[in-house]
């Protein structure tokens, strides 16, 4: 589901529950409390937020979610930017955000077409690389990365929109 899509189904719930109160009092409700025994309330989040530079967005999402994704930080155009040279920086901060705040994890997205590294599918002449470079180039990203953040992150978008949109 596109950025979007999540930003307005969360806004949305807002509005549906803006005029909603807690049995405690006139707490306001939550999200993720009006929806505590049926689902896990998530957000996709930027380094702004996971770094507290945004702290108002920051505090509405620790107020109202329990899942969070990254919005770019763990697409292999920002964490593994060269062959051979990892920064995760922002994917750290993204997930130490989602412990810190006990939330479920989320890991977007390891293969992505849109965000690939510029260096992901081509040799060091700008050719396209062979199916067995890319597959192994795949392989050890993936291994990398997900060995990072072993036992932190619930789940992973492995590969994101394999399809094409007309199927």
């Amino acid at each position: 589901m596109k950025v979007q899509n999540l930003i307005l189904m969360a806004g949305l719930g807002l509005v549906c529950l803006s005029g909603c109160k807690s049995t405690k009092g006139n707490s306001e409700v939550t999200l993720k409390d009006a929806f505590a025994n049926k689902f896990l309330m998530g957000v996709a989040i930027n380094d702004n937020q996971a770094s507290g530079r945004d702290s108002a967005g920051a505090q509405l999402i620790i107020k109202h979610f329990n899942s969070v994704a990254p919005e770019n930080c763990m697409k292999s155009e920002v964490i593994h930017p060269e062959e051979g040279r990892y920064d995760f920086t922002q994917s750290d901060r993204f997930v130490a955000f989602g412990e810190k705040y006990n939330m479920d994890i989320i890991g977007h997205t390891l293969i992505w077409h849109s965000q690939l590294a510029p260096w992901f599918c081509v040799d060091e002449n700008g050719k396209n690389v062979s199916k067995e470079v890319l597959t192994e180039r795949m392989k050890e990203h993936i291994t990398t990365v997900v060995s990072r953040y072993k036992g932190k992150i619930k789940g992973w978008d492995v590969v994101n929109e394999a399809f094409e949109d007309d199927g």
